[in-house]
């Protein structure tokens, strides 16, 4: 800003507010030019081709109004509405009549400074008369000698407005004829001429903003606020701050901290937040903030607040804010809402000392050990009480213990720091730390039919009002990859690259581990997903250098693509599709009378979240037996035991599904086994465990054939007419495919005829045989057609995961994996 405007604005404020002094300095004389401000106008100018302060003009010829809907001013579309709404293109090249054009100019006459009367008439009243007197064409009227320019009458006397008057009276002819109305029509009382004044609004014109007749510090607050908002990349549009400014000079209202919730409407009241924290964080600094009780994380490169208020003992509040203005520059991700989560536990410590000692915990040198024990006792009196969970019982006695050692290390204790004269005793011991519970992640997977039922509704995802693509593109790369949701949103245009056999790879970076450019395998048809989403990127945003480019750009505030949707609003727009589809039931497990049993129950929406994704994609994987070292780095653990947490899921699973279909095991003459076993206690699994093997078809029982792994067998893998033969209903489709080749292998051989007739006959199947196969194919369906709908249902999930668990045996041939189901075949590559 320049000396002249600096030392007109110190001798127009008090000399205690040089806070705005600064603020008025902080902003660009650059931006102010491409608003074209001028201190002594105090007119925005928003300009008609910039991404953010932009609006686009009317498409109409010779109109140089705003656009709204479908591209056209107030005015034309009223035009265009009541010329029958014809064809837009033939409409937009009509040229505008001038009697439709609003705005004020200066006479026609050279030089003359007096307003004309309209875009018709463009004379001043005094030009206007003499036109008449002379009756002669315009042009030829403004040759005349006796024509000669006028002085203006002076500015209107309404404080916003910075148009001329047209004669002798106060007001321009806007302003006259409002007054009139607000005496003659609305009853105003003319003694209140002079609050009038002050805070009526300024005539609308175009892409103008008056910030006449507001307090400098507003002034000051309006165009800092639109500069920080214009550098985050967020769009400011003229409506909304002529609204805002025309509210606050009507309110007269010293600041915009001063508007209430009330006093604006819904969309300038989002204006007026962005602003006021915007503004709010002028002059911030980490010393400044660094003695406060609230911090403001955008000090320190983060969102949200930072807030010690709940520690109510000064010494340990100190030593909190020392260890936080530590702890920020080295954690990443969600920084805020963490450390906010550890003050959490720091504020229950607080209130343990503040409820439990008669100096409330305020003498530093008194506490100990048995405070320590005071603390533990009261969090196991909430946990019991029902006021905070088991979890969070762990997490509050973790963090205190490794965060107040932590407060230690970091010296806090020596002379003259926050914790100086801390006992030693006051300290939390391991054994402090109570047991964790059952493990949180693993088990939180979405059953195979919920994910088919997500997948098919997929592209009504894509329909949402803003951000519809991305949020279906950043859904569909959740599912096929498991990667947390802030590592997809971040996502870089090029993250699609190949591996040495030519293989797509996903490059993404692990923020939680700090870890970049991590590498994960994908399919072809994820990698079409992300392909599709370049082109529509690439084309949304072509003047940006890919190298700049987001994968899933926002559509909000973003003309250059580099800002990604955030994880939150992905949340809540998944959150909404999941509420709006139509129920899907899946067998569940209830219990009716006392007894379990399995019904087909619509699934909790409430389980369907995010990061369900990443368990259900982790889980899958541990299902299909793909080994834990390999798992654990296609999830980019840092503990092997965070993914071993998912084959002790997988192995509860196998094991209730194995209890399932021995309820339906057959022996080698399809009488069933075990009827009426209803669970098959710890004892009997180990016996099984140990005491058969498997073989094709079922398993085997036969001690020496155990003993030798199945290698062993003294009738020559004839398993269905051997008497420790045992199969189940999991087992049907192999008996189904045997069968198929005992009776394809007689045809062959009967076809046969270099074969000699004592080795065909060796080597034919026997009737015998094909006979018993049969059998046991025909006794396993019949006992599947005895069981209801439900029955079944519940049976057909057992028999998926046994047969998704079990090692296959194929007497000495390769064993090839099979490949996890697809969720959704139908789409391409």
């Amino acid at each position: 800003m320049t000396s002249t405007v600096s030392s007109l604005l110190a001798d127009e404020l008090p000399a205690e507010d040089r806070g705005v002094l600064a603020m008025r300095a902080a902003v660009d004389p650059e931006f102010l030019a491409v608003l074209g401000w001028s201190d002594e106008v105090r007119l925005l100018f928003f300009p008609d081709d910039h991404p953010l302060l932009g609006t686009p003009t009317c498409r109409v010829k010779g109109c140089s109004q705003t656009s709204n809907a479908r591209q056209l001013c107030s005015g034309c579309r009223l035009r265009w509405k009541e010329a029958g709404e014809p064809d837009m293109e033939e409409f937009a090249a009509r040229d505008r009549p001038h009697w439709r054009q609003v705005g004020v100019e200066d006479c026609a006459v050279p030089g003359c400074q007096r307003p004309f009367r309209s875009w018709l008439k463009p004379l001043c009243t005094a030009h206007h008369a003499q036109l008449q007197r002379e009756n002669v064409p315009l042009p030829e009227f403004l040759t005349l000698d006796q024509v000669v320019a006028l002085p203006a009458f002076g500015p209107c006397q309404v404080a916003s407005c910075h148009r001329n008057r047209d004669g002798n009276a106060p007001y321009c002819h806007a302003h006259r004829v409002r007054w009139s109305k607000a005496v003659n029509r609305d009853g105003l009382d003319p003694a209140q001429e002079e609050l009038w004044r002050r805070t009526t609004a300024p005539v609308a014109a175009n892409n103008e903003v008056s910030l006449r007749g507001l307090p400098e510090r507003v002034v000051a607050e309006v165009l800092y606020g639109i500069q920080a908002r214009t550098h985050e990349g967020l769009q400011t549009t003229q409506f909304l701050l002529r609204n805002l400014t025309n509210r606050l000079r009507e309110l007269e209202l010293p600041s915009l901290t001063a508007v209430e919730t009330d006093h604006v409407s819904r969309g300038v009241r989002g204006l007026c937040s962005s602003l006021t924290t915007l503004v709010g964080r002028f002059g911030l600094t980490p010393e400044g903030e660094r003695s406060k009780d609230v911090w403001n994380g955008a000090v320190f490169g983060h969102t949200g607040h930072l807030r010690f208020t709940e520690i109510l003992q000064p010494w340990l509040r100190q030593a909190a804010k020392e260890w936080a203005f530590f702890s920020l520059p080295q954690r990443r991700g969600r920084v805020i809402s963490t450390l906010q989560d550890i003050l959490s536990a720091f504020a229950l410590l607080s209130e343990s000392l503040r409820l439990q000692r008669e100096d409330h915990g305020n003498d530093i040198r008194a506490v100990g050990r048995r405070d320590i024990t005071a603390f533990t006792n009261r969090l196991a009196f909430l946990h019991h009480s029902g006021q905070i969970s088991a979890r969070r019982w762990v997490v509050v006695v973790r963090h205190v213990r490794a965060h107040l050692a932590r407060m230690r290390s970091l010296g806090l204790t020596r002379p003259g720091q926050p914790l100086d004269g801390l006992p030693d005793d006051f300290a939390l011991l391991a054994e402090d730390v109570p047991d964790d519970p059952e493990d949180s992640e693993a088990g939180k997977d979405l059953p195979a039919e919920v994910m088919r039922h997500l997948c098919e509704h997929l592209p009504s995802l894509a329909g949402q009002a803003r951000n519809g693509v991305e949020n279906r593109v950043a859904v569909e790369l959740l599912i096929d990859t498991g990667r947390r949701p802030a590592e997809i949103c971040q996502l870089r245009l090029d993250c699609l690259t190949r591996d040495a056999h030519g293989q797509h790879v996903l490059i993404y970076d692990n923020y939680k581990a700090n870890r970049k450019g991590r590498r994960l395998p994908i399919s072809q048809a994820t990698a079409g997903v992300i392909t599709a989403q370049q082109e529509r990127v690439r084309a949304d945003f072509p003047l940006t250098p890919a190298t700049e480019l987001m994968l899933l750009p926002t559509r909000v505030g973003n003309p250059y693509g580099r800002k990604p949707i955030a994880p939150g609003w992905l949340s809540g727009r998944h959150r909404a599709w999941v509420r709006s589809l139509p129920d899907v039931l899946v067998a569940t497990r209830v219990e009716i009378d006392g007894q379990l049993a399995t019904k087909m129950v619509p699934f909790d929406t409430s389980k369907i979240f995010l990061y369900a994704y990443r368990h259900t994609y982790c889980q899958r994987h541990a299902d299909a037996g793909v080994a834990v070292d390999v798992l654990r780095a296609l999830m980019d653990h840092r503990r092997l035991d965070t993914t071993q947490a998912y084959y002790r899921v997988s192995e509860e699973r196998r094991r209730e599904a194995v209890d399932r279909v021995t309820e339906m095991q057959f022996d080698r003459h399809g009488q069933r086994i075990w009827r009426h076993a209803k669970t098959l206690l710890d004892t009997e699994h180990a016996r099984r465990a140990i005491g058969e093997v498997a073989v094709p078809y079922g398993v085997c029982t036969e001690p020496s054939n155990v003993a030798a792994g199945g290698q062993d067998c003294p009738v020559r893998f004839r398993c269905v007419g051997c008497g420790h033969f045992r199969t189940d209903v999991s087992y049907l489709p192999d008996l189904e495919a045997y069968l198929a080749d005992l009776l394809r292998n007689r045809e062959r051989l009967a076809a046969a005829l270099d074969a000699d007739d004592w080795a065909k006959a060796q080597a034919m199947p026997s009737d015998e045989e094909i006979r018993r196969v049969r059998r046991l194919i025909k006794r396993v369906k019949d006992g599947l057609d005895d069981l209801d709908a439900t029955q079944r249902a519940e049976v057909e999930q057992a028999v998926a995961v046994v047969r998704r668990s079990r090692q296959s045996v194929l007497l000495g041939m390769p064993r090839i994996r099979q490949p996890l189901p697809d969720l959704r075949p139908e789409r391409t590559t």
